[in-house]
């Protein structure tokens, strides 16, 4: 009598998410050091894939990488001194700062979306072209359904909060 292997179970969604967004940084930072970045760290990641292409506030970049604002402005501090990014008035708001791509920065962030590009055609290979479209599909569902809101009232993503009078 010949035995099947045993499929073990999935993990769960947390662990999946999680350890596939651990893969995916490891793959782009290679590419990111092959392009010439060396002068680049990981962590720089949390920037450079958070920020928008006319400017984002360090704010902002610490909720979308789900940082606190100390250590998003440590990697932006980072980033300034190397070159990539720059600090400039917000045109909304004068009391505020856009972090902003410089050249150096926009060449580097044009090159990760290539990498990502090839990261994403690397895995539609191994599940398919459809299978990997509707995963893509289903996660930007579940982004815009905003089950996790950001709390107005913290540096941090997580469960909003009530305030409290002091």
């Amino acid at each position: 009598m010949s035995s099947m292997p045993i499929k073990p179970p999935r993990l769960p969604v947390g662990q999946l998410l999680a350890r596939m967004q651990r893969q995916f940084r490891v793959s782009l930072y290679r590419h990111v050091l092959e392009a010439g970045y060396a002068d680049a760290r990981e962590a720089h990641l949390q920037v450079f894939g958070n920020i928008d292409w006319g400017g984002t506030r360090l704010t902002e970049l610490a909720a979308r990488a789900n940082m606190t604002l100390a250590s998003m402005a440590e990697l932006v501090d980072e980033l300034e001194e190397k070159g990539y990014l720059a600090r400039k008035p917000d045109p909304t708001d004068g009391r505020a700062k856009l972090i902003t791509l410089t050249r150096k920065g926009r060449r580097a962030v044009t090159h990760a979306l290539r990498a990502t590009r090839e990261i994403e055609r690397n895995y539609a290979d191994v599940i398919g072209r459809d299978r990997f479209d509707r995963l893509c599909e289903s996660l930007q569902s579940l982004l815009d359904a905003k089950i996790v809101a950001v709390a107005p009232d913290t540096d941090r993503a997580g469960p909003a909060r009530p305030k409290t009078r002091t």
